[in-house]
């Protein structure tokens, strides 16, 4: 008698998964963005500082495209260290949909940082990569409730237990420290994760009518 095959085994869908389904091009591509900033910041202190003016500032709107760079810039080399090690742990960890879906991710959390900032942001030229952190920060911590995810939900334990501490920074505090850009970077998480789950709901309905 010859036993019947086993059925394939369905892959976990992207929605739902915590480990980069190409890991090594997740990896390519989180280096290569922090190695942008470093490249950036050298460039800045071989032009005396001069980028810092190019930050978002608030209500200014002969300056609102800066927007599109602020998260590149950073005050000093210490400055840029505390953001990269973090960012390239949580940027990591948020490619698990791949990297299509982690620009996409990457995008609203930057817009929604950037733009909160200008309108509602303390005068000053604003500057750094710390509301992308404090964006994938919680983009990693409430997606597994909108993805009803468990494993995604027990790794979020893991990244609050390790980072959970600097979501103090989203309030108002020490001062020189653009905390609204940390505040919008964590509103361009929830959003982020909102959409993904939402757009996986939907995905998954369209397939079943199909």
């Amino acid at each position: 008698m010859v036993a019947a095959p086993k059925p394939a085994r369905q892959p976990k869908p992207l929605a739902k998964r915590v480990v980069p389904p190409r890991p090594v091009l997740s990896a390519v591509v989180v280096l290569a963005f922090v190695g942008l900033l470093y490249v950036v910041e050298a460039i800045d202190t071989v032009l005396g500082g001069r980028l810092d003016n190019d930050g978002v500032i608030p209500r200014d709107f002969s300056q609102w495209d800066n927007i599109l760079w602020f998260p590149l810039l950073h005050g000093d080399w210490t400055h840029l260290t505390g953001n990269a090690v973090p960012l390239l742990v949580l940027s990591y960890l948020a490619t698990s949909a791949g990297i299509k879906q982690f620009f996409q991710v990457t995008a609203v959390i930057w817009l929604t940082s950037g733009l909160g900032v200008w309108i509602f942001g303390s005068y000053g030229s604003h500057i750094g990569a710390s509301g992308l952190v404090f964006g994938f920060l919680v983009f990693l911590l409430v997606r597994g409730i909108f993805a009803r995810s468990a494993l995604q939900i027990l790794l979020a334990v893991v990244v609050f237990a390790v980072y959970g501490a600097a979501l103090w920074g989203v309030l108002p505090g020490q001062p020189g420290i653009s905390w609204e850009g940390h505040l919008f970077g964590a509103l361009g998480g929830v959003l982020a994760a909102w959409g993904v789950a939402r757009d996986a709901r939907k995905s998954a309905r369209t397939t079943l009518d199909a």
